[in-house]
């Protein structure tokens, strides 16, 4: 075997670690401090880790069938899921009310279509948008939305591996619950929702204490969370009512 098949088969070994690292990760929902917020954060980069796109974003069915932005794999990407569910436009719109996977490979021939979602995109710096149910049979939890900076589609293998991973995240949500009534789902979620604005807040608190983008300081928020076995929420709310030290945290590496 030469060096370049030898190289070829050492990557191609550890994609396939990596998937199955991803796979495990995102069936691990049966335990006592499940955070649904930091659970699709870890979608999202996943997605973005495995998937050729730019950026990703999940949109959930909140209470009363509001659609609220979950969680981003950036913050421009929030910007972009945060206007698409304030106006009502765009794919992972379409998406989520319909249950099926609509996708723009060029936004701006999509103008027509999604006028305000297509000028917001473009200043967001992005041109495609691939959205996917996160379902199982008729239970519609929401959509993941892939983002390219580039006026082209994504490859049918890295669809397939995206709504993989969208189809496995959603079961482990819904098995996570199947230990509580059904009918407190929407409220579980909308509680999960209302979390992430805590979230958000401590992202600006630490962004601007350290001179950083929204995006270094969730990294770091995130990755201080996960190496002290930290609920994100939590953290969150001590950051946000100046219970933490936040030196100690920007220390912290990235997640």
């Amino acid at each position: 075997m030469d060096e370049h098949s030898t190289t070829a088969t050492r990557t191609l070994a550890g994609r396939e670690r990596q998937l199955a690292r991803a796979f495990v990760a995102l069936a691990d929902t049966l335990v006592a401090d499940f955070d649904v917020v930091d659970f699709l954060g870890m979608l999202t980069g996943q997605v973005v880790d495995l998937v050729d796109v730019a950026a990703a974003g999940v949109i959930l069915r909140g209470g009363q069938d509001r659609l609220q932005v979950a969680a981003t794999s950036s913050h421009r990407a929030e910007l972009l899921e945060l206007f698409a569910v304030q106006t009502d436009d765009g794919p992972c719109v379409d998406c989520v009310r319909t249950g099926e996977p609509v996708s723009s490979p060029d936004l701006q021939a999509s103008a027509l279509r999604w006028p305000r979602f297509a000028a917001a995109a473009r200043e967001c710096g992005f041109r495609s948008a691939h959205a996917l149910p996160m379902r199982l049979r008729d239970d519609v939890l929401g959509g993941l939305t892939l983002l390219g900076t580039e006026p082209r589609g994504v490859g049918a293998d890295d669809l397939a591996l995206a709504q993989a991973l969208a189809d496995v995240a959603t079961i482990g949500i819904l098995q996570q619950r199947t230990i509580e009534h059904g009918d407190q789902l929407s409220a579980q979620l909308q509680t999960a929702l209302n979390s992430r604005v805590l979230i958000e807040q401590a992202k600006g608190v630490l962004a601007e204490h350290g001179g950083m983008s929204m995006d270094e300081a969730f990294g770091h928020l995130r990755g201080y969370a996960r190496a002290h076995h930290r609920r994100l929420t939590e953290l969150a709310a001590e950051v946000v009512g100046g219970g933490v030290d936040l030196d100690v945290i920007l220390r912290q590496h990235p997640a």
